[in-house]
């Protein structure tokens, strides 16, 4: 009898370190939303295979930078930054039907130019239109980047 006892207090910290860590991850999302302006955003980070590598995260923006934070993490730094005078909107797209299966429903892939190299963002519609506002909001002497495809 005393063995179940046991099993019984394990599984008992298990459930309780799982609430704690789903109450940690709630907290985070609630502190990286006080300032406002987030929005759920998936990341491309591996482009070897097509159609996959995507991430699901929140983007936050914040003084000039748009910051991607995985969706699933402890971190309060942003994974990703993203400053607003180096964006330039290449394309937007559906998402191929492989990539779909991995991403929200309504998601939209943008094409980002960060001077060399190029990121692919996927978001919702509403999404889109406010990242390309706040691209083209840039204040005076910063080139905007947003361009329609």
């Amino acid at each position: 009898m005393s063995g179940w006892l046991g099993v019984l207090e394990i599984l008992g910290l298990l459930l309780v370190l799982a609430v704690l860590l789903l109450l940690l991850l709630a907290a985070r999302r609630r502190w990286l939303s006080r300032s406002g302006g987030t929005f759920e955003c998936s990341l491309r980070l591996r482009t070897t295979t097509p159609g996959a590598g995507w991430v699901l995260g929140v983007g936050r923006y914040n003084d000039g930078r748009l910051e991607w934070f995985r969706f699933f993490s402890f971190s309060l730094r942003p994974r990703q930054t993203f400053r607003r005078g180096e964006v330039r909107v290449v394309e937007t797209r559906d998402p191929d039907p492989v990539e779909a299966v991995s991403l929200t429903t309504q998601s939209r892939v943008l094409a980002l130019e960060l001077g060399p190299r190029t990121r692919e963002l996927a978001m919702s519609e509403d999404s889109v239109l406010g990242l390309l506002a706040w691209l083209e909001a840039s204040p005076p002497g910063i080139s905007s980047g947003a361009r329609a495809s």
